[in-house]
This record gives structure tokens, sequence and C-alpha cells, in this order.
């Protein structure tokens, strides 16, 4: 049996998620998972073997808009080299026979630097948070982020296309669901049409919980609402069954008529495979969310139009969109150790 070490990056809930899906897929495989703060949670209450090891910042927030993301930058710095020293510390120690990095870089300079073998699970190759003199800075972390990606064994990227140099377009990654949408709603009492709504892993999407709420409330329809408010909220809210923190949250999708959500990668990939109507809305000046958003035709000032969109996406068919990412990637992975 095969040891890997996997890091996800424990920025929100989208790549615990995915990952997990990519492990069940694994065969005589022992897989030690290294993260934090909500996706450490999630992983422990699935009875996976997790190291709750990384600290990560925080973004700040305002309505919605992303606010001195500089700041965070030089925060998300100083968090690399602490991610860098517990990776050191674990690799020497456990040796695996792959690391296995979500998005976690630091990991990766480690394990390349010993000669353990690397994949990375990405669905981002630069970023572009920062303007003006912070943005020089970004550009030389970005290009040390391209030159460790270049280094990496296989490089696993969850879009429908070509594979290119060490990267493999294995589509979609997303749980698998065994029981039926019916049987579903009935373990989770959805007995009228039902609004889900979801914010992630931080306290970021408070802003679109209190629009959505404004928004159904204004529908003239029986309707269920059913939060997700995730670890990191613990505000109460009125007519509205708040679940909290959840580790099924795919299977609420599935579940729910129509789900409203910040624009996450993850989240956007499972209510196309599930065929759950859905509005996502993005972050404003987060770069990664605006761009997922705009890609399913959604933009930051939608915000300001919920109450239009939910009573669209209430008529709108469910297309369901079959996808075998997770399974590829675990079949790619699994190929360098034996």
């Amino acid at each position: 049996m095969n040891d890997y070490s996997f890091f996800s990056s424990p920025i929100g809930l989208g790549h615990v998620t995915r990952d997990i899906a990519i492990v069940n897929n694994f065969e005589n495989i022992s897989t030690n998972f290294i993260t934090g703060s909500g996706a450490a949670n999630i992983l422990k209450k699935l009875n996976f073997k997790v190291q709750d090891l990384y600290n990560p910042p925080s973004f700040i927030i305002e309505n919605g808009t992303l606010k001195n993301p500089a700041k965070w930058l030089w925060n998300y710095y100083q968090y690399y080299r602490d991610c860098k020293n517990i990776s050191e510390e674990l690799l020497q120690k456990d040796k695996p026979d792959l690391l296995i990095s979500d998005e976690d870089f630091a990991s990766l300079t480690v394990a390349q630097n010993i000669k353990i073998p690397t994949v990375l699970v990405t669905d981002v190759f630069e970023t572009h948070f920062t303007k003006g003199i912070a943005s020089f800075i970004e550009k030389k972390m970005n290009k040390s982020m391209q030159e460790i990606i270049k280094k990496c064994d296989v490089v696993i990227f969850p879009e429908i296309g070509d594979d290119y140099d060490n990267v493999k377009m294995v589509g979609p990654i997303v749980r698998q669901i065994n029981s039926t949408r019916d049987e579903l709603r009935k373990k989770f009492s959805f007995g009228k049409k039902t609004i889900l709504i979801s914010i992630g892993g931080t306290s970021a999407g408070l802003f679109l919980i209190e629009k959505a709420l404004e928004s159904i409330l204004k529908i003239n329809q029986e309707l269920d609402i059913v939060l997700v408010s995730g670890p990191a909220v613990n505000k109460k809210y009125e007519n509205v069954r708040n679940l909290g923190f959840v580790d099924n949250l795919h299977e609420l999708i599935f579940a729910a008529d129509v789900i409203i959500s910040l624009a996450g990668k993850s989240t956007i990939d499972e209510a196309k495979a599930y065929g759950t109507p859905a509005i996502f809305i993005p972050i404003k000046g987060h770069f990664e969310q605006e761009d997922n958003a705009r890609e399913v035709g959604f933009v930051f000032e939608d915000l300001d139009r919920l109450q239009e969109l939910i009573l669209k996406k209430l008529e709108e068919k469910r297309i369901k969109v079959n996808t075998t990412g997770a399974k590829i990637a675990a079949e790619i992975i699994q190929k360098l150790t034996k």
C-alpha cells in the first residue's frame, strides 16, 4: 500500500470537497490530509485521517467587496512561510511516496527540494488580487508559483480541454451521490420548492445571506428556505432553516430546487453536475470569484436583482452534466506510484 500526503488549502471549503472526491476513488492508498479550519472539520466528520495545522488569513469583506487586498497578500506570504515550516517537518518525518497539493504551494516547494514526487490540483495558474505598487510583488509571487507548477510531475486542472506539458485537463471534480433526488428530499424534509443559500467556509458571504433572504421573502410563493451558514457564522435568522456547518453540501445542492451561493469553483461545478438551477454572486474585487461567476453569466451587480433571478431560476429545467473528473484524476495520480 502506498502512502500519500495530501496538503489541501483551507482557504474556503471548495478545495477539500474536490479532494475528498478524488480520494474516494483511490484503491489501496493510505492518505493523510494536512489542512486547517473548516476544511479539517469536514475531514474529521467524515473520518478521514487529518492533521489540523494550517491557520489561513481571512479576507476583509465589507458589503460584499474585498477590502485592502495588499494587506491580505502580505498576510498570505506570512502564512506561506508558516506552512513551509510545518510541511518541511512533516515531510522529513513521514517521507510519503507521493505529495498531492490542492493549491498549497508551500508543501510543493519542500517536497520538490527533497525529491518527493508531486501532484498539484488547481484551477488557477496566477492571481490578480492587487493593483498599483502591490501588483509588482504579486507578479513576483506569480512567477515563483509558475516555476513550482512546472516542476510538478502532474498538474490536475478541473476543466474540459486538451492536455499540455504536465497539465491534465480532467473536467469538473465533484463528489459522487449514491441516492436519488427524491430520497434526498425525503431525508432532508424538503416538501415545498426549496431554495438553498450557501456561503462556504468563512463569514465573507454574510452580505449574500441578508440580500437573498430579503429578496426571497418578497416572493409570493410557498417556499422553503434552507441556509448553510458554515463554520464561521453564528448569527441567527428568522424564516429560515439554518443547518449551520455541514459535510454533505453536495447532497443538499442536488435536493434543492435553486441554490444561491458565492462563486466558488467547486460549488459551481457541483450545481452543474447535479442539474440544480443556480445563482452565483462573486465577492467584488475577488478576481477568481468574479471570473467564475462571469463564466456562468453572473456579476456582483446581480445582487440588486436577486428577486428577478430567483423567480426565473424557480422555473428553469434541471439539466445534469455527466462528469468523471474525480475518477480520471485518481487514476492519473495512482499511476505515478505503480
